[in-house]
């Protein structure tokens, strides 16, 4: 648990139950997603640099799906 708390603070904020709480870790998710991923797609249309953009987009990618993953586990209360 210590490990999840340590890559995903955020979404041990959301309490069981608590729409509120889910509903805003989860626009916070999607609108860091869309900001980073529409820098990363300008910047990834440099031709040396672009393969490490796309790289990085598709890892924050990653780490936004399991940030939504354990906010739905938190709000459900499986964690």
């Amino acid at each position: 648990m210590n490990f999840l708390r340590t890559f995903w603070p955020t979404p041990f904020k959301v309490e069981k139950g608590n729409v509120v709480s889910l509903v805003v870790q989860l626009i916070i998710f999607v609108v860091i997603c869309a900001v980073v991923g529409w820098l990363i797609g300008l910047l990834a249309a440099i031709p040396l640099i672009g393969l490490i953009f796309g790289l990085v987009g598709a890892l924050l990618e990653i780490y936004s799906v399991a940030g939504i993953v354990i906010c739905i586990l938190r709000f459900v209360g499986i964690l």
